[in-house]
């Protein structure tokens, strides 16, 4: 992991992504690249053309503040916390591989701009949206999840343990599942602990638990398996993440349509929307 990629805008859910990036990036060795998108500032006046009902709506939450404001605020605080994380803030990477910090400003909206931004990073991190209001953090972790091509860690807004050290793979056999895992190798190595959770039977075509255990020895990782009823497989998952002692919940996500179904028991709509776990998600199209 060498590229870690944060949307940055002044508010404090984003100073907490930006202390868990720059934490993980320590533990890697990796640049931080903090993202400030605003809008066009013609974007009232385009609103009828706009193609995207996510564009209009990032116009509109912006109608009437000061974009060059808003931009001087989020660099500042960029580059408070990569001050205090000991990131060097430069314009681009270093040729002898030192982990440094750089600010990166886009027009445009997070529809637009993620799928740009976000296949060239190794990880995005993000804070949960609040439970009331929060919608443009909302649109940020959809874009980023649907469109950034990459895992997409959530943290909750509260202080909490820096999440990797602890971590439960939610497990159902699906490609899914086995892409989260690839894509979440770099953490799994560098965990003191794995637990592989099992919702349910494993009756379904794809690896078994006791597969995943094997396939993770071969990465030097060490793995034990807790298997629930599956009844209600994101109330258990979260279940067994306590009883771990977990700070991560690793797990693959699926398509804007598939969100809106009950697959593995909707553990992912439970996962994104009534959960405060730090999850690192990966969705890998379709």
């Amino acid at each position: 992991m060498r590229v870690i990629l944060v949307p940055v805008a002044d508010r404090p859910e984003c100073a907490r992504a930006l202390k868990t990036a720059f934490t993980v990036a320590g533990r890697f060795g990796a640049d931080v690249i903090g993202c400030h998108i605003r809008p066009h500032r013609d974007s009232a006046v385009r609103m009828p053309v706009l193609r995207a009902p996510s564009e209009v709506e990032w116009a509109s939450a912006h109608e009437g503040r000061d974009l060059d404001k808003d931009s001087r605020d989020a660099r500042a605080l960029f580059e408070r916390v990569a001050d205090e994380a000991g990131h060097r803030v430069a314009s681009r990477p270093r040729a002898d591989r030192t982990p440094v910090a750089i600010w990166y400003e886009r027009v445009g909206s997070p529809d637009r701009v993620m799928p740009i931004v976000g296949p060239m990073s190794d990880l995005v991190v993000l804070s949960r949206p609040a439970t009331k209001g929060g919608r443009l953090a909302r649109l940020f972790m959809m874009e980023a999840l649907l469109h950034g091509c990459r895992p997409v860690l959530l943290v909750p807004q509260r202080a909490t343990r820096q999440p990797g050290r602890n971590i439960v793979i939610a497990w159902n056999q699906s490609p899914e599942a086995s892409r989260a895992v690839a894509a979440g190798m770099g953490m799994l190595e560098t965990a003191d602990a794995v637990t592989i959770a099992v919702a349910g039977g494993e009756t379904a075509t794809g690896p078994k638990s006791s597969h995943l255990v094997r396939y993770l020895r071969h990465h030097g990782v060490q793995a034990d398996v807790v298997k629930t009823r599956g009844r209600k497989p994101g109330e258990e998952l979260e279940d067994v993440y306590k009883k771990a002692g977990a700070d991560l919940l690793l797990m693959g996500a699926y398509s804007r349509h598939r969100l809106r179904e009950r697959i593995f028991g909707g553990v992912t709509e439970h996962m994104l929307n009534r959960s405060s776990l730090s999850v690192l998600l990966y969705h890998s199209g379709g």
